[in-house]
């Protein structure tokens, strides 16, 4: 199964997107998007930016995890085990 990815209503009537990989773990989860719309311009910026290594920022958690941001002029999307 390939990986694809999933727009969710979340707090406050905003939405977020996951990017699910094959096996079903969700390997990216978005920021909070107002509308619909800019939920999927955000999906459209992952498709976009997540080829380029320059994009990412690796980080470490308090916990010892990590974690990284793609980043695409704002923030598109993070992942923190």
């Amino acid at each position: 199964m390939a990986a694809k990815f999933e727009i969710k209503a979340s707090t406050g009537g905003q939405f977020i997107f996951n990017l699910k990989a094959g096996n079903g773990e969700v390997i990216l989860t978005s920021e909070r998007y107002k509308a619909k719309q800019d939920c999927e311009n955000g999906i459209a910026s992952v498709k976009k930016n997540s080829g380029d290594d320059k994009r990412y920022e690796r980080k470490e958690a308090v916990n010892g995890e990590f974690y990284f941001t793609l980043t695409a002029g704002q923030q598109a999307g993070h992942r923190q085990e």
